[in-house]
């Protein structure tokens, strides 16, 4: 790995705030006027919003990547990592712009960085219970618990919740990884190329909260079994990729 990704953390580190946004004027305001009481850099990804979002970004401190067209979740946070990395930031913080990600958990991140060991710090809605949780969609919480106890068997990890974007990225131990996935798979690519690269990760727990337990993922993937299925395909994918970084593992081709 990269030295630069083990350096001390002692020295206050620079850090991006990132949020992906998709038509989401609804949101906005309250997320953005909150996300400002705790960051200062912050990085909007508007993924082609048809809606009034453009013009509601405009009127907020923030600078904005835009997307002429829906390029996709995975799309959004490479563009966040790449924009970090060349504006010189040590790390990058990303989170939803949908209210089911605390702005006030955002110093719960900073001191993580300041204080863990380690390049990928990752929310968990299901580390410990908190109170005030939300219950998750049926559908969706068995797929997270199936495809997170898939990947630590695989990897070696040991996450509780493979799907939060809650997360904090050291950017110098992302530099080298082949992240292409344009969509919501993209946490699988990115859990087998962080255990090929051999990344350090960290969970730290968020609280779990759906506004919106019916929103769609969009065409196929709305229904449970082509999701889980999607999901698989792009890990095995990955691991074929990586193989010769993970010889320990037995591939199914």
């Amino acid at each position: 790995m990269n030295q630069t990704s083990h350096e001390s953390t002692k020295d206050r580190s620079r850090i991006l705030l990132a949020i992906p946004v998709y038509n989401e004027a609804k949101y906005i305001e309250p997320v953005l006027s909150e996300v400002g009481r705790y960051a200062r850099d912050i990085l909007v990804v508007d993924d082609g919003s048809t809606d009034e979002t453009p013009l509601l970004l405009a009127k907020h401190q923030v600078e904005v990547i835009r997307h002429a067209v829906n390029r996709g979740y995975g799309h959004s946070i490479t563009d966040m990592l790449r924009w970090a990395d060349f504006d010189g930031y040590d790390w990058l913080i990303t989170m939803d712009c949908d209210e089911q990600h605390e702005p006030a958990a955002i110093p719960s991140f900073v001191e993580a960085i300041e204080t863990m060991d380690a390049d990928v710090i990752s929310g968990s809605r299901y580390l410990i219970s908190e109170e005030g949780s939300d219950t998750p969609p049926a559908d969706r919480r068995a797929i997270n618990g199936i495809i997170t106890e898939e990947i630590n068997q695989l990897l070696g990890f040991e996450l509780t919740d493979a799907f939060c974007g809650f997360k904090a990225y050291r950017i110098a131990s992302c530099r080298d990884l082949a992240l292409d996935i344009t969509g919501y798979e993209f946490p699988m690519q990115f859990w087998v190329q962080a255990a090929a690269h051999k990344l350090r990760i960290e969970e730290i727990p968020v609280r779990l909260i759906y506004n919106d337990p019916t929103r769609s993922f969009g065409g196929p993937l709305d229904q449970s079994e082509n999701r889980l299925a999607s999901y698989r395909s792009t890990i095995q994918r990955e691991l074929n990729r990586c193989a010769d970084r993970l010889p320990m593992l037995k591939l199914n081709g």
